[in-house]
């Protein structure tokens, strides 16, 4: 495990490692808050697996694997079960299986970060989907994962920034104010999201579902921006 103040390795284990951890926390959230079925879990578990067989193929250690083990266990769960308890503890223990492997490469505390963000903002775009389709679902669970990305951003960007992120060599210019500009967009599109989810009218769920579509691709634009400048 790396420890704080280690240099990171980026890979594309790691970015999927901490993508996979923080999807599958914020899908365990979500089924723990009641708010969604078995059609919901399995459609979120099913890209989690994306992430995490990725990561695993990528060269993640074997963390990644049980992980993904954990991941299917608990989509087998919720179908024989529904969303009860028990899928939600497989949840848990695979977002804690897919954070250790990421952790090969990275010190943890930037895992944590990267995998706050990415995981709510990619929670709230397949949430908001599963909105469109049962529109009388509560909005708070969308709000609640609008404000954790949002917190998400600024502590991955704080984390980073105490490992050099922004303290930039000659050459590194272009790829700092990238990454100054990308935090600051993914900032105002979650802040966006928020808006639009004050709008009562169906249109807002739509509105803020677009934005966080955006909202995925600037934060995996911090991510890996970010990491490359405190990267080995």
């Amino acid at each position: 495990m790396a420890r704080w103040g280690d240099l990171v390795d980026l890979s594309p284990a790691l970015v999927l490692g901490m993508w996979a951890a923080g999807l599958v926390a914020a899908t365990a959230a979500v089924v723990a808050w009641r708010v969604v079925g078995v059609g919901y879990t399995w459609l979120a578990s099913s890209v989690v697996l994306l992430f995490g067989v990725g990561a695993a193929l990528a060269g993640g250690s074997l963390w990644a694997w049980i992980g993904v083990g954990f991941t299917v266990a608990a989509a087998y769960l919720v179908w024989s079960s529904g969303p009860t308890r028990a899928p939600v503890v497989a949840l848990a223990a695979a977002a804690v299986a897919y954070a250790v492997g990421a952790t090969a490469d990275s010190p943890l505390v930037p895992v944590v970060t990267g995998a706050l963000f990415l995981g709510a903002i990619t929670a709230e775009m397949v949430l908001g989907h599963w909105y469109l389709v049962d529109p009388q679902m509560p909005r708070w669970a969308l709000f609640r994962l609008a404000a954790v990305g949002l917190i998400g951003v600024g502590a991955d960007v704080g984390a980073l920034a105490l490992d050099g992120a922004l303290s930039w060599g000659s050459g590194d210019e272009i790829f700092g104010w990238a990454f100054v500009g990308l935090a600051a967009m993914t900032a105002l599109l979650m802040a966006g999201v928020w808006g639009a989810l004050r709008e009562p009218s169906y249109t807002g769920v739509m509105a803020a579902t677009g934005l966080s579509y955006l909202a995925v691709l600037t934060a995996l634009g911090v991510a890996v921006v970010g990491r490359a400048l405190v990267s080995v």
